[in-house]
């Protein structure tokens, strides 16, 4: 981008995708998998940088975290691909701990929870479009996991749905590094604006 980004915070949601424990912390389900793009991003720190620019502009801070309850039972009895895995390693069981907002990025007052996310796609199953548009929302800011799954799948929805859409490069991990850069590289610009937290946080702050 050559051109400054600009946000009103009246019109502008922070969208914050599965930052639970499972992902994000030392002993969660999967967070082995994430931690090394984690880390090559700093992803945690930078969306709090985000969070804290938002909630100090006005911006309207989001989460949306996915939860099943004890036995799956609201998927499919017979899982295939990332719900698979989800389903074999007991991850983001309601209620424990692995399905808790990591501390660093607790939900404030003020802040809303987006309840129903089942699957990837977090328009699918919730009731964020509703959420959106009888705040006037006209613009998310996205980050959280996996890169190229939740978080892509809500980004092209968005843009579908007519949303403009900004993605977090540095608040996005997937499970490979290749998989990360594949889709920052060819996927985000197509259905989003890609920038990094320090842009957004700038555009927050003017």
């Amino acid at each position: 981008m050559t051109d400054a980004l600009t946000l009103d915070p009246a019109t502008t949601a922070v969208v914050l995708i599965e930052y639970q424990n499972d992902f994000t912390s030392e002993g969660g389900v999967l967070h082995g998998a994430v931690s090394e793009v984690m880390d090559s991003t700093g992803m945690l720190a930078n969306t709090a940088a985000v969070v804290r620019a938002a909630r100090a502009s006005g911006a309207t801070v989001m989460h949306a975290p996915i939860t099943f309850t004890e036995g799956y039972n609201e998927i499919s009895a017979h899982p295939y691909g990332i719900l698979k895995g989800v389903v074999e390693g007991n991850a983001f069981v309601k209620g424990s701990w692995g399905a808790a907002i990591v501390d660093e990025l607790a939900p404030q007052d003020g802040d809303i929870l987006v309840e129903g996310k089942r699957g990837l796609d977090t328009f699918a199953s919730t009731n964020l479009d509703f959420i959106l548009r009888s705040k006037g929302i006209t613009t998310i800011v996205l980050g959280g996991f996996l890169t190229n799954c939740c978080v892509e799948s809500t980004m092209r929805t968005g843009y579908e749905n007519g949303y403009r859409v900004i993605t977090l490069t540095d608040c996005v991990a997937a499970t490979s590094q290749a998989e990360h850069e594949n889709a920052l590289t060819y996927d985000y610009p197509m259905f989003s604006v890609p920038v990094t937290s320090e842009q957004v946080v700038a555009a927050l702050s003017s």
